[in-house]
């Protein structure tokens, strides 16, 4: 589709929308504006489908910002006409930000963010002093309109005018379904809504179906890709699983440490772990690690990343959706996603809006196949890169494990690290091709610099040779926090004394016993099964108790005989006889 001009638009936009888009330096509308905006403001539901960084948001702000501004009556103070719904806090609290810009110029519309983070009666207080346009995630939206009474937000949805899902696949993926429906339970159905994503799913066609009246389907795809954006060069290079670590971060250095790295690994343990090492070996980085259990950080951190010029962004998927930072060099897959449509969101972190970006896909040596997985499911051809041969491996295993040997707490968050990978690679979408059995999880526990293979039931019956133990006794790792080195000690002390090691519930422990003696126990109970099967055999069949007859009966039984020697000696006829026995 031709670059299309704002001003080219059939319904003209006003004055402060156009001077804010040409404040954001948007000269021309991308393909998706020029599809989407029209559509919604005539009135129209639309469901679209574009790359990630195609410019959705604006697709979808325009036209609710136009929408509400050509409203004859006036907005009353707490008067909803729109409500955007976001998968993240993240991505909600970006949307925000743009919408705050285009309502410096609109002083009627007041906006309010409703997401974790904050309390509810935080919210609450900011609702009563009014607002027009909410932008949500939707468990917080859900605990408001069902639960908060005071604001009565259900009754000041009425008027809503546009209702957007934005990144709606996500929204469903995360398992938001029926939260949605509920949020859907309160909103007019006379209004518009608009369901954006950068991919289609079952689960969407079903919501498209239940939520959108006769909506008009819009899907842009790249010439060359069908998933991610033209101007991104998606890469991947085989690796070691006990090099992996010291190859990235000579790749790293190579490109240069003054660049903008995001770094996606598959679990939020990796992350944190992984996080604490890369600071000590690259000490003059600046290095951010940010993951969904991190809550209140989160914000913080992601914006401190979006500020920075340079820096290294260790997250998980929480951050591969929708999340627009400002000059993202390079985006490097640590581990391959969850999902194949993951992987395309990983990489549209960079080559946001016709800005050139690359990707980096590591893969280990048995994983190999998919690379041609992504090629079919999503379209994406992976060119290779041949890694240097990295001189950083003694280094990387020599930090990990000082680290751990100076405080306890990196010792627990190695050991988290591997566990949570090893479980997630285990359970992943496509253990068809990336199988569990194929690791070597020896070479697999030296990549995170374990000091001691940890006790878990995917190690039992594996060969983990290749795994260098360094002979360490783990008990003499100590905790750098006073208290909970003392705390730690007296749980020794106890486990040494009595060889149960104390927990915070307490459990019934199980009594051992020598196995000749469990042996012993189990023939005698089997010889007694035995005995009375036997006994039963020779005793032949139960016989059924008879049921004793009452006198009742008795007396019964001995009438009818009676009646009938009388009939068999012919001193009654058939009818008296019929008739006493009530035959008819």
């Amino acid at each position: 589709m031709k670059s299309k001009k704002w001003e080219e638009l059939d319904i003209p936009l006003s004055d402060a929308v156009l001077k804010t888009v040409k404040q954001l330096n948007f000269s021309s509308m991308t393909p998706i504006q020029a599809a989407c905006i029209p559509i919604l403001l005539q009135g129209k539901d639309v469901a679209a489908e574009a790359v990630t960084g195609s410019g959705k948001t604006l697709a979808f702000l325009i036209p609710m910002l136009e929408l509400l501004q050509k409203r004859e009556e006036k907005w009353k103070k707490m008067e909803i006409g729109g409500i955007i719904i976001s998968p993240t806090r993240e991505l909600a609290t970006q949307i925000n930000e743009v919408l705050a810009q285009f309502l410096e110029r609109i002083s009627s519309l007041k906006q309010i963010l409703l997401v974790g983070g904050t309390t509810v009666d935080e919210d609450i207080a900011k609702l009563r002093e009014g607002c027009n346009i909410i932008v949500a995630t939707p468990g917080r939206l859900e605990d408001i309109l069902s639960n908060c009474k005071d604001v009565n937000l259900a009754a000041s949805v009425k008027s809503l005018e546009l209702l957007v899902l934005d990144e709606a696949d996500r929204l469903l993926d995360l398992g938001f379904s029926v939260t949605l429906n509920t949020i859907l339970s309160f909103l007019p159905r006379l209004r518009r809504t608009g369901l954006f994503s950068a991919t289609q799913t079952k689960q969407l066609q079903q919501l498209i179906r239940a939520g959108l009246r006769n909506p008009v389907l819009v899907t842009i795809k790249e010439k060359s890709s069908v998933s991610t954006p033209l101007n991104l060069i998606n890469n991947y290079a085989i690796t070691n699983a006990e090099t992996k670590l010291a190859q990235m971060l000579e790749f790293i250095k190579i490109k240069g440490i003054n660049l903008k790295y995001m770094i996606f690994f598959s679990t939020c343990a990796c992350v944190d772990y992984f996080s604490y090492v890369i600071k000590a070996i690259l000490p003059y980085s600046n290095v951010f690690a940010l993951h969904g259990k991190m809550k209140n950080k989160r914000y913080k951190v992601f914006e401190q990343f979006r500020a920075t010029e340079s820096g290294l962004l260790l997250c998980t998927d929480v951050m591969a959706r929708g999340i627009d930072i400002p000059e993202v060099d390079w985006v490097l897959q640590y581990d391959p996603p969850s999902t194949a449509s993951s992987f395309v969101h990983r990489c549209g972190r960079t080559a946001r809006i016709g800005n050139e970006g690359n990707a980096l896909l590591l893969l280990l040596e048995s994983e190999d196949a998919y690379i041609e997985f992504i090629k079919r499911n999503q379209k994406v051809e992976l060119s290779m890169i041949q890694l240097k041969e990295p001189s950083l491996v003694e280094k990387c295993l020599k930090t990990m494990r000082n680290l751990q040997k100076k405080d306890r707490v990196l010792f627990d968050k190695a050991n988290r690290a591997f566990v949570s990978y090893i479980q997630a690679y285990n359970k992943h979408e496509c253990n068809l091709i990336l199988r569990l059995k194929d690791l070597d999880l020896g070479k697999v526990a030296m990549g995170f610099g374990l000091l001691k293979m940890p006790k878990m039931p995917e190690l039992k019956g594996r060969d983990v040779s290749s795994f260098q133990d360094p002979q360490i006794d783990i008990n003499t790792l100590a905790y750098k926090d006073k208290q909970q080195e003392l705390v730690r000690q007296e749980k020794l002390n106890t486990y040494r004394e009595t060889g149960i090691w104390p927990g915070k519930h307490k459990r019934k422990q199980k009594q051992t016993e020598a196995w000749s003696e469990a042996k012993q126990k189990k023939v005698e109970k089997k010889e007694k099964r035995n005995k009375r099967k036997e006994k039963k055999a020779l005793a032949g069949p139960v016989k059924k108790k008879r049921k004793k007859t009452s006198k009742e009966d008795l007396a019964e039984l001995a009438k009818d005989i009676a009646l009938i020697k009388k009939f068999k000696r012919k001193k009654i006829s058939q009818q008296e006889f019929d008739e006493a026995f009530g035959v008819k």
